[in-house]
């Protein structure tokens, strides 16, 4: 049983916001401070990428845990109401998110996705995307 009432549950949801997210701006940031230079949900590209570094043929999603299912990831919690929805829309974010990333990689593109669990650590995430784009 939700805790909420309706109304409220539907208030609460049309705030979820697809761009420029705390979590995408915080990274963002990062990646600015480490001199890293780049473009902002291309539409051109499969699954408009939240981030697009065109320098480096990289592109970074920026996912929430909850919505794209982290593995693992306590956030990734299945809603007890409405069971058979929720989990309608999560396989196909899910299918969504693997046809996108094996697009981009076709176009020969390197994908990174980002957790947004992970931005608990700053310093070691800054350190690992700087790596892994650079690498």
């Amino acid at each position: 049983m939700d805790k909420v009432s309706p109304e409220q549950r539907s208030r609460t949801m049309a705030r979820v916001r697809g761009k420029n997210t705390r979590p995408e701006v915080f990274l963002r940031s990062l990646l600015h401070k480490r001199g890293f230079r780049y473009r902002l949900h291309v539409a051109s590209l499969p699954g408009v990428p939240d981030i697009v570094l065109p320098k480096y043929r990289t592109v970074v999603f920026v996912n929430g845990c909850f919505w794209h299912r982290h593995p693992g990831c306590k956030r990734a919690s299945t809603p007890t109401t409405n069971v058979e929805y929720w989990t309608k829309k999560f396989v196909n974010n899910i299918a969504r998110d693997t046809k996108n990333k094996l697009l981009l990689e076709k176009m020969g593109w390197k994908v990174l996705t980002v957790w947004e669990c992970e931005l608990k650590f700053p310093m070691q995430l800054a350190n690992d995307l700087a790596s892994m784009i650079r690498g």
